[in-house]
């Protein structure tokens, strides 16, 4: 199983999702442009010291994560899901794919998706934090699949 993240733009997201990788040893693929340098501090004290046993890939756009990213099912975590998280059978080469925080993903890539996943809320309530909803996503998926060690 993998993370993706789609052009980032809060620091300690991408921080927050290095630590979900390392900590459940999955890949984590960053999609390129991001809303912020990879230097940048936030990031670095929401890593700690996460960041280098994380597998972080870093794809200069769309098109070559496309090209690059490993096989499997392109599940789409999304406020316009198709299926809601409780009810969706994950398979253990999924690569889940987060939008982004103000914006999450253009139409062409929606349709890409394999999958749809919305984390079901409260009425009334909006949306998660990106990483906040990874963890969950993450979590469900590894339980699912007995990717948990």
């Amino acid at each position: 199983m993998h993370l993706a993240l789609y052009q980032p733009d809060i620091p300690q997201n991408v921080g927050a999702c290095i630590r979900l990788s390392a900590c459940f040893g999955v890949g984590l693929h960053v999609i390129e442009p991001v809303g912020f340098r990879f230097d940048d501090a936030g990031m670095k004290r929401a890593a700690l010291d996460y960041g280098p046993l994380g597998h972080m890939v870093r794809h200069a756009g769309w098109d070559a994560f496309q090209r690059d990213r490993p096989a499997g099912r392109l599940v789409l975590f999304t406020t316009r899901g198709a299926e809601r998280l409780d009810a969706f059978t994950f398979q253990s080469d999924d690569v889940l794919l987060f939008g982004r925080e103000t914006a999450g993903v253009p139409d062409d890539i929606h349709a890409a998706a394999g999958a749809r996943v919305v984390v079901p809320l409260r009425p009334g309530a909006r949306s998660l934090n990106l990483a906040v909803s990874a963890g969950i996503g993450l979590f469900e998926g590894l339980r699912q699949t007995a990717g948990l060690t």
